[in-house]
């Protein structure tokens, strides 16, 4: 069965050409011209992949995006986000609502068929850097590829794709630190420019997730000038730890 992708594109010659290119190269695309009839197709289809323009009629891009990681049905449905807005602070935007992977206007066909790739290689039933015989637990984290959650601390955490191949990356390399192009060339799938600020952004994310006080971080440690650390406890300091970890949840619950 072909791979279905969701093109989300108010252009209709954008639209025409992307879907034309995607077609040849294998895929089944359906196309959507605004925000609203994009949701609706999104959960008639369910399909294994969304890109979305970030400027649409109805319902924008970056309100889509959120509002199709809120719903259980499309919530692990990869988005990769196709836009004219190159500033660092769009990217983020894009990041936040929950996009894994942003493609700038113009771009090339190829470059956009790399990354679909990619991103479907990730959303397989096991990560692609998980095929292998590596490191999937150590101390308080255990990852769970078929479901993309890490057990931390004795309780499951859910991670978007890309978030769980970038707390892999990290975790087979525990106690060392990890140089940004290692990190873009593994999490992401294939050899993207050596943007920081994406790899930033993600890490922020991780750290919501794990870290008792994501300003303080303990565990996912930035290393200036060289990369990031994560910094697993030992025995002793585990059992030091995991009150103020419980504390911590139960302060994000009671809010």
């Amino acid at each position: 069965m072909k791979p279905c992708i969701l093109l989300i594109e108010d252009d209709g010659d954008m639209r025409d050409l992307v879907a034309g290119h995607l077609e040849h190269g294998g895929f089944d695309v359906q196309k959507a011209e605004d925000g609203i009839k994009g949701q609706a197709l999104a959960l008639q289809y369910a399909p294994d992949l969304v890109l979305l323009d970030l400027m649409l009629p109805k319902v924008d891009g970056l309100t889509l995006c959120q509002r199709l990681r809120r719903d259980e049905r499309t919530a692990r449905i990869p988005i990769l986000m196709l836009t004219a807005l190159a500033d660092t602070k769009d990217k983020v935007s894009g990041f936040n609502s929950g996009a894994d992977d942003y493609l700038t206007k113009p771009f090339d066909l190829e470059e956009l068929t790399v990354r679909v790739k990619a991103l479907l290689r990730r959303s397989e039933n096991a990560p692609l850097s998980t095929k292998h015989n590596e490191i999937l637990s150590y101390g308080p984290i255990t990852l769970v590829p078929e479901r993309f959650e890490a057990i931390w601390f004795d309780q499951a955490v859910r991670l978007t794709h890309l978030e769980f191949e970038l707390l892999h990356c990290l975790l087979q390399r525990h106690g060392q630190t990890v140089s940004p192009s290692l990190i873009l060339k593994e999490a992401w799938g294939y050899e993207p420019d050596d943007d920081i600020e994406t790899i930033r952004v993600h890490v922020r994310h991780l750290r919501t997730k794990l870290e008792p006080d994501p300003r303080k971080p303990r565990f996912i440690k930035t290393v200036y000038g060289a990369g990031y650390c994560l910094e697993l406890p030992n025995d002793d300091q585990l059992a030091q730890l995991t009150p103020l970890v419980e504390q911590s949840r139960a302060a994000v619950q009671a809010s």
